[in-house]
């Protein structure tokens, strides 16, 4: 008697969440960490002042801001193929610009151009992907495709080197194609809604779905909620603040991360490996609290997890005066919390207001916190420029972490958020 033994079926939904995480390490890595490694050339070569630098990185946020409802809205309509494409050639438009770049406005003008190409392949339109073929998974899902950012960071040490040998002008080129090589072949595996192929949400039969009941699973039933609904929730406004915070932190630490050393007398070497281990740290958060957050209430994973960024953000402002040994908790503390709430965003959007209408509203949401990160690297820019160093701003980013832990606390629950809407 022969026996055949058969591999088991892999729900196609994984695969996604593996070109997805892949995307997001090339495009996190090259663009978003990549930044604080041009940041001291450019400023260098051509003369500009720390805040004009930093505007770029202000600009390179549209993606995560004033371009995300829109795009949101159109990934609920179009496949997320088409418009990680199309982002992937704008995006490297954008980089090869930036590579010629002999003015200011030239300079800020191909970061827009950049952010447009950024607003279709990073997390809008990834999480939307994700978001569509998971409900009861849907943490440890986006929390494996969001560690792709953190993976990103082991480009910075590339992109320092290659900046050494090829200067960063030539890198920007090289960066450039890469959008083209590396993100063109990865979107061919997306695919918008699991019913359109003939699957089901986290690879579920009909029966299952029907018949509603699963152990442990109560709290993960479905959503339907429309846009004007969300909106009119508090609980849309309770999650959308506490982020806008967590951008504003988040963004100004990174790209600052490598200017803000080397002015407290850190070799730029040693300070682009710390750049380095910031996203590389975020990974275990982002896959621990993505698995937490599937299990426990995820108002209380994301409130853990502000207090580790305030924490963390307390220990980078104090490593002036404590001590370089302040990087390691530092690095612990702010990787863990902002790895994790980059994986837990999606995830409450997701069990707050269902899956119909996500991409618009998760956009939405990206929209607010937009603020934070226009406001984040320029404040930090501003101070040094005015003050000579950056003493105090730390300060102020951990005391926002605890305004971000008391809206989250206070968040209402998803039952009675739907029935606020609704009066």
């Amino acid at each position: 008697m022969c026996l055949h033994w058969k591999a088991p079926r892999i729900f196609y939904g994984w695969w996604i969440v593996v070109a997805c995480f892949f995307i997001a390490l090339y495009v996190g890595g090259a663009v978003f960490y990549g930044f604080t490694a041009i940041f001291e050339p450019v400023a260098n070569e051509l003369g500009w002042s720390y805040t004009q630098v930093s505007f770029a990185a202000s600009l390179r946020g549209l993606e995560m801001g004033i371009l995300a409802p829109f795009v949101g809205l159109l990934v609920d309509r179009w496949s997320p193929r088409k418009l990680v494409i199309t982002g992937a050639i704008i995006s490297a438009l954008g980089l090869i610009l930036l590579s010629y770049t002999s003015s200011l406005a030239m300079f800020y003008g191909a970061f827009i151009l950049v952010a447009i190409g950024m607003s279709s392949c990073t997390m809008t339109v990834l999480m939307s992907a994700v978001a569509n073929w998971f409900r009861r998974r849907i943490g440890t899902a986006s929390g494996i495709a969001v560690s792709g950012f953190g993976f990103g960071g082991l480009l910075v040490p590339v992109i320092v080197r290659l900046i050494e040998v090829y200067q960063w002008r030539m890198t920007m080129t090289i960066l450039g194609l890469g959008m083209l090589v590396i993100l063109i072949p990865l979107s061919l595996l997306l695919r918008h809604k699991p019913e359109q192929y003939g699957y089901l949400p986290d690879g579920e039969v009909k029966e299952e779905v029907i018949s509603g009941h699963r152990p442990g699973l109560s709290q993960n039933a479905e959503v339907h909620m429309g846009v004007k609904q969300v909106l009119k929730s508090r609980a849309f406004w309770h999650i959308a603040l506490p982020f806008t915070y967590h951008l504003m932190i988040v963004s100004a630490i990174v790209t600052h991360v490598m200017p803000y050393l080397s002015s407290i007398g850190v070799a730029r070497s040693m300070s682009s490996l710390v750049a380095t281990a910031i996203p590389l740290a975020s990974i275990a958060g982002r896959l621990l609290l993505g698995w937490l957050g599937d299990r426990f209430d995820k108002r209380k994973v994301v409130a853990g997890a502000f207090t580790m960024i305030g924490l963390g953000t307390l220990c980078f402002g104090y490593t002036s005066i404590g001590g370089l040994w302040l990087i390691v908790p530092f690095l612990i503390l702010l990787g863990t919390g902002y790895g994790g709430n980059n994986a837990m965003r999606p995830s409450l959007v997701r069990e707050y207001f269902g899956r119909t209408n996500f991409g618009t509203v998760f956009g939405l949401i990206m929209g607010v916190n937009l603020l934070g990160g226009l406001v984040g690297p320029v404040l930090a820019g501003w101070v040094f420029d005015n003050r000579g160093n950056y003493d105090g701003i730390w300060f102020i980013f951990a005391g926002l972490a605890v305004a971000a832990v008391i809206s989250i606390l206070t968040t209402p629950s998803t039952t009675t958020s739907k029935a606020s809407a609704k009066v």
